[in-house]
Formats: structure tokens, sequence, C-alpha cells
């Protein structure tokens, strides 16, 4: 009997249907959390990769999508640990066999990935674009940021702490992009991207909304790909006027 796949960076469709027993030092939303991991079938696709997160596949489906990751790219990270999207960058970019380069930071101490130049560092450090263009040797074609809060359980909260990442994820890209180049980012649906998305609109040549297969069902987060930066100086002289009714979602 053959297994469903839907394509080459989905799992098989198995179900693995594991239920684990509430054990006297572990709380009921621990057990749930394992009992979901473990019957998730990107993680176990994730582990037979030799990822080390199911959130490489979410990198994977929209670079299939939008197909922004290529050799010869150089290519940012933020929030990288434990470096699932760096792992993908390195086979797209490919920079053993091409000109590009991969840079992962993270505020925590992360493993290194073969083939990408990884440092720990807060990217909210004034000297931070500085001491990241000097290890790209320039400008960043493309600054990815899968950053999340952990969750409240207060839906609203989990938002604007996501929100908030977000941006500061945008503030750190907009000093490092090249003009030309494009941004992804983690964001939460739930009515306050309003301000972010003006900022994308008026700075990239296109914005849109993408929920890779990988991102799960009951999840209210959704990635912006936005494609095409103006270039700081450009983007604020444009003129752009942010128009309620020119939102480019999917």
């Amino acid at each position: 009997m053959t297994s469903k796949s839907s394509g080459p960076n989905k799992p098989s469709g198995r179900n693995f249907g594991v239920r684990v027993k509430t054990a006297k030092k572990r709380s009921l939303s621990s057990t749930l959390w394992l009992q979901r991991q473990l019957n998730d079938p990107y993680v176990a696709e994730a582990q037979k990769r030799g990822y080390r997160s199911r959130a490489a596949f979410k990198l994977l489906q929209l670079d299939d999508r939008f197909h922004l990751l290529a050799p010869g790219k150089r290519v940012v990270d933020l929030g990288a640990a434990p470096g699932g999207w760096t792992q993908v960058a390195v086979e797209r970019v490919k920079p053993h066999e091409s000109k590009g380069k991969i840079v992962g930071l993270d505020i925590l101490e992360m493993e290194p990935v073969e083939g990408a130049i990884t440092f720990q560092c807060d990217f909210n450090d004034e000297d931070a674009p500085d001491r990241l263009r000097e290890k790209m040797d320039g400008p960043a074609d493309i600054v990815l940021s899968d950053m999340a809060a952990p969750t409240t359980g207060h839906p609203q909260t989990d938002h604007i702490r996501i929100m908030g990442l977000a941006e500061l994820a945008y503030d750190f890209a907009a000093q490092v992009l090249a003009p030309g180049g494009a941004f992804i980012a983690k964001v939460f649906q739930g009515g306050t991207e309003r301000e972010l998305l003006d900022r994308l609109k008026r700075d990239f040549a296109s914005v849109k909304h993408a929920k890779p297969p990988a991102s799960r069902a009951d999840s209210a987060e959704t990635y912006v790909v936005a494609v095409g930066f103006r270039g700081r100086n450009s983007a604020s002289k444009d003129g752009y006027q942010p128009d309620q009714g020119d939102d480019d979602e999917d």
C-alpha cells in the first residue's frame, strides 16, 4: 500500500494516533503538547530528513511558491535558533557552490549550521546591522524572521507580542536589505497588523500573505512575503499613501 503525499515538501498522510498518559510531574498542557508532537507528521519527517525543527517545512513551502532562495543570494535568518530555517537556506542558496552567504543570528546560543555563519547577537543592539553587514560583506538580499514569543493563551496578547517582533524584524531588515530584496516574517491575524502592512506596501513592490501547509490549521499564524525592496531613501520619497482597499493577501 502506498502512502499519500501531496508533494516533495509534505509528509505522508499517515496518522500515528499516539496517546500519552499524564505523568505525575507533567501538566495536562505539557501532555497534550507531547501528544501533538508525537502525532505530527511534520515532526517525524523533520527528524527523518535531519532538520532541527518542523518549521523547516514552512520555509520550504513558502519558497516553493515564491522562489526567493537561489544560489548566490545573501540571506539573514533572524531569531535563527534552533536552525531549521537556516538549514533550508543553506540547501537552496548553496553557499559552497556560489557566492551566496547565510547568516543566522539569535539572542540565544545556537549550534553551528554547516554552510552558514551563526552568531549570538541581539538584533536590537545599535551595532547589530553593522556587525551583520561585516559578516556578509555587504547588504542582504533576503531577511527571514520566524520569531515568536511564548504564547499566553490570550489571543489578543499573543497577537500583539508577535506583531511587535515582526515590526522589530522589519526595522532591522530595512537597514540591511539591498534594493530589490525580500522580507519574510511570521505574523498573527488579529487586527493590529495594519501599520506594518502599510510600511511594507510603501517600501516594497509586492506584499502578500501566505499560510504554508505546515502551519497548523488551528494556529492564527501566517507569513507576510514582501518582494522588491525600494531602498531606504526612495521608499520614504515615493509619495505612497496607504489605501485601505489595497490589500494584496492570499
